[in-house]
């Protein structure tokens, strides 16, 4: 059992009564859910970052629009100073602070239209009436956001969510047993044999389960790593797992000599810069090495102050489905 704060264990009983009080206005019919025009398909998790999502998120969007979807994303975009419900425009200045890090790195990486609004509902009214006739929405981090319906629910489970308790001692917003809404979980290859044998007493047989390849990528910046003097380097990142991400770049063979971590959804400032530059002297690093979703958030002139102590290679998750044709079937047999 993985107690992040134990000094909020005694909060999880009213968290999980407040749920249990959700969960029973729904069923009543107190609260409501809106439906779309066009099929949804949410792609959450359990737990409250960390999973995953944004790379499934991607990788969904490129194989639906690759088979010929017209397919968007509806995301609330998490931490960004607008309140409108607007379509991101990855190449605005700033574009991080006022969408989310989130959705600017999936309009970057699919090049399809993604809307961000904390009522996905509005946000995809707006994307029915400027898109295409007939389509797809995928919901961004959409499993607890039961107000919009959906034709199809993906929920993303790990090893570390197996052992976690409910917010606010540990990161789950819901227990296992909300596995039972799914339509299809989503597995790590590594983690497969270990996760679903404890997973038989939460999942209906109805539920497909989808099992995902993860690698590192480096954007063309391979070369980096192996140039003489930059084999240390200086890591640092602001997500939910960081752990993860340094285990990650263990496993590539990239040396990390120290690491700095921020808090998830962190907005980077000229003096955390400064602070990357020191810790990075302090370690005698020879470069920086981050994650794309960090990168997004790193102004022209944050870049220019890190590359002037040395190179930043951006690191890039990448997330292939096995069986990328069953999946498909699966899913378009659902969503037509």
């Amino acid at each position: 059992m993985s107690v992040r704060r134990s000094w909020a264990w005694p909060l999880v009983p009213l968290y999980a009564a407040g749920l249990a009080v959700k969960n029973a206005l729904r069923a009543a019919g107190v609260l409501k859910t809106r439906r779309l025009q066009w099929p949804v398909v949410s792609v959450g998790s359990l737990s409250a970052g960390g999973a995953g999502k944004t790379p499934v998120v991607i990788a969904l969007a490129e194989l639906l629009h690759g088979r010929g979807w017209n397919v968007d994303v509806l995301s609330r975009g998490y931490g960004r100073t607008s309140s409108q419900v607007e379509r991101v425009q990855p190449d605005a200045e700033l574009a991080a602070d006022g969408y989310g890090d989130e959705p600017v790195l999936i309009a970057e990486r699919t090049g399809v239209p993604v809307w961000v609004g904390a009522q996905r509902f509005e946000a995809g009214v707006l994307a029915e009436a400027a898109g295409a006739k007939g389509g797809v929405h995928l919901l961004d981090d959409g499993f607890q956001h039961r107000q919009l319906a959906r034709r199809v629910d993906v929920v993303l489970v790990t090893e570390a969510d197996l052992d976690d308790v409910l917010l606010p001692a540990g990161n789950l917003r819901e227990p296992l047993r909300a596995l039972r809404r799914a339509n299809a979980v989503v597995v790590r290859e590594e983690e497969r044999e270990r996760v679903l044998p404890r997973l038989k007493e939460f999942l209906p047989a109805s539920v497909a389960v989808w099992t995902v390849r993860r690698r590192l990528g480096f954007g063309g910046n391979e070369n980096l790593l192996s140039e003489a003097g930059i084999e240390n380097h200086l890591a640092f990142c602001a997500i939910a797992r960081p752990e993860g991400f340094l285990r990650d770049l263990k496993e590539s063979s990239v040396s990390v000599i120290d690491a700095v971590t921020f808090a998830d959804h962190h907005r980077y400032t000229m003096e955390d810069m400064n602070q990357l530059i020191a810790a990075c002297d302090r370690a005698g690093a020879s470069g920086f090495v981050t994650t794309e979703k960090d990168a997004v958030k790193l102004s022209p002139a944050m870049r220019e102050r890190l590359e002037s102590r040395g190179p930043l290679v951006i690191v890039r998750l990448d997330v292939r489905l096995i069986d990328e044709d069953g999946v498909m079937r699966e899913l378009e047999a659902r969503i037509r």
